[in-house]
């Protein structure tokens, strides 16, 4: 008698990437409106008065209720108790609610109301926070900022808790499946959004000849709303699936106190740690300063209007064209077939040159700087592939910094020699711009498989909840600290496009240097402990 096996939504190929493509692409729209304002720097200064210390400290508060409200560990028991649906929809509500503070804190409407005149007057002391030097707000800043800085930390919660859930609905999804290849997509797409809000942020802002900044956050806000639609259809099809299986939420073991002694006295958690936050602070930070450095080091000329290259038609054109160059790249890594695999992988340098020159022709430096997660999109499932089957992980991480000082240097010492070079300049940005989005790509996907290998299994739960912890004070401190340090380091008054960047970069590429010193001291500790950092994943 033959029985009737009974198939789930997730045995299905089409259903399972189809949730994944839902989580995916709400992480999608979250990673636009996280820089929206980074390409339109120079515009905020301009049209707001934000220097470049407002504008820093409020890029840092995105994460600031995570570090110093603990609520990244809060996040983790509400995904705990709560699941993976309800804590994704909440997440992607809350980053909407923060980001329509945003919103409205940088509309023509919140200025010269009774809000703006209340911040002016009020947060400019902030008892204990002042005393330590970490408050998120600071006396003579803008309203504008001080109010943008509350939405942006509510928008920060949700993103952190979206971040951690979206890891665990995969595995719900794809356990026992292509996990690896799903993760490594998700990244791919979420960084994606990366490349398009720096070309689409400064083209809502000028739209029509007039400059808004308003409206590229509310460009981010639509998203948002669109992230929203995506959970909720997410939310619908995960219930449908926990109906077919019976089975209760996969979950972690939750964050426990008594944790803390174990995790805090291995030395694999520290050096992992400090990696961590070394790493992503010398590159989310500098993100969000990436195109006004361009601005300052490069010698761009404004294409004729009326011409093509000044048309906002082009860059619908160049946006595509950027999808061509991921989609072929990525799906080059997927055929077996050696003739495909080498005609998409053709088809997308063809468009990644195509790309590079319409971006010169353009003459602008976020659409140079949209590069940075192309090369990483194409490299990452190799990468992925490598570590899984060749192992190697603490190389690349050694690796990964020595491209990222070496990047580093050459925007702070080398770029500025080519400053009335227009071609050399341009070609010196994109080189160095697609090294560091590969250098991205290494230091992650070695970095986090490393982690189970150095932290006792039944503390690696609260093992990666203090790491996203410590990693969130980097990325909420050195936002600031660039912001300050340029402020300091250059003339009162400067225009916004003439910023000497040489004494932020150094400090970046410092962090390099940790970074890499860390590496190395993690090469001797595998070997001499024996702990199977440089062994494949997978066994043969």
């Amino acid at each position: 008698m033959t029985q009737t096996i009974q198939k789930t939504l997730r045995d299905s190929a089409a259903m399972r990437w189809t949730a994944l493509l839902l989580l995916a692409l709400a992480m999608f729209c979250a990673y636009i409106f996280m820089d929206i304002l980074s390409p339109i720097k120079d515009l905020m200064q301009e049209t707001r008065g934000w220097d470049s210390t407002a504008f820093g400290t409020m890029q840092g508060s995105e994460v600031f209720l995570n570090v110093f409200a603990f609520f990244l560990i809060f996040a983790g028991i509400i995904l705990d108790k709560m699941g993976v649906r309800f804590t994704m929809l909440l997440s992607t509500v809350v980053m909407l609610v923060g980001a329509i503070v945003k919103w409205y804190a940088v509309s023509e409407a919140f200025a010269g109301s009774a809000l703006e005149t209340w911040f002016n007057n009020n947060l400019n002391y902030i008892p204990l926070f002042d005393e330590l030097g970490v408050s998120p707000f600071y006396e003579g800043m803008p309203a504008s900022a001080k109010f943008a800085a509350c939405g942006f930390m509510i928008f920060g919660c949700g993103c952190e808790m979206a971040g951690i859930t979206v890891s665990r609905g995969i595995v719900k999804w794809f356990k026992g499946r292509e996990m690896a290849l799903a993760m490594g997509s998700e990244m791919a797409l979420a960084r994606l959004g990366v490349a398009t809000c720096m070309i689409f942020s400064p083209f809502f802002a000028r739209l029509g000849g007039e400059v808004s900044v308003s409206r590229s956050v509310a460009f981010g806000v639509v998203l948002m709303c669109i992230a929203v639609i995506m959970t909720i259809v997410y939310f619908v099809m995960d219930q449908k699936l926990d109906a077919q299986t019976g089975e209760a939420e996969e979950k972690d073991d939750p964050f426990k106190i008594s944790d803390l002694g174990k995790i805090l006295t291995d030395s694999g958690f520290w050096i992992v740690a400090l990696l961590c936050v070394l790493y992503y602070s010398a590159i989310f930070p500098f993100q969000k300063y990436a195109v006004n450095m361009l601005q300052c080091n490069l010698t761009l000329t404004q294409p004729e209007a009326g011409s093509f290259w000044a048309s906002e038609s082009v860059t619908i054109w160049q946006y595509v064209i950027m999808l061509v160059v991921a989609a072929a790249g990525f799906a080059s890594n997927f055929q077996k077939d050696k003739t495909r695999r080498y005609c998409l992988l053709c088809l997308s340098i063809v468009s990644l040159v195509i790309y590079c020159y319409m971006g010169f022709m353009r003459q602008t430096a976020e659409s140079i700087f949209a590069v940075f997660p192309l090369l990483a999109v194409l490299i990452t499932p190799i990468l992925g592939s490598y570590l899984d089957h060749k192992g190697k992980a603490v190389s690349m991480l050694v690796l990964g910094s020595l491209l990222l000082i070496g990047c580093h240097l050459t925007f702070a010492f080398v770029l500025p020699l080519f400053k009335g070079s227009a071609v050399g300049g341009v070609i010196i940005a994109y080189a160095t711009i697609l090294v560091l989005g590969a250098s991205f790509s290494l230091v992650p996907a070695s970095l986090w498989p490393s982690v189970p290998k150095l932290v006792d299994a039944k503390v690696i739960g609260s093992a990666y909840a203090l790491i996203f912890w410590i990693q969130n004070i980097g990325l909420w401190l050195f936002p600031m600290l660039i912001g300050k340090v340029l402020d300091a380091t250059n003339p009162e008054g400067v225009s916004a496009t003439e910023l000497d960047y040489t004494a932020p970069l150094i400090m970046l590429a410092s962090l390099g240097v940790a970074a890499l010193l860390l590496g190395i001291l993690l090469k001797a500790v595998d070997k001499k402990k024996n702990l199977g950092l440089e062994e494949p994943n997978i066994k043969e």
